[in-house]
């Protein structure tokens, strides 16, 4: 399977973090609709997903990877 966020650049995915935390900041004030609630929560979570310490721990990488 294609790890598509490997073809995003650093400022891509730094933009899209920012606009998910601004969704959040957004829902939390009832601005947002829950549809950008559930985004956010989805982009959230592949990105603690795909983090070294994440992927360490399931054993997806090995520690020389890791480095």
């Amino acid at each position: 399977m294609k790890d598509i966020f490997k073809d995003l650049n650093d400022g891509t995915k730094h933009l899209i973090d920012a606009a998910s935390i601004a969704t959040v900041l957004g829902t939390l004030v009832e601005m947002l609709p829950s549809i950008a609630a559930l985004f956010t929560i989805c982009w959230t979570a592949i990105r603690i997903y795909e983090t070294d310490t994440i992927q360490g721990l399931l054993g997806k990488k090995k520690d020389a990877e890791l480095k």
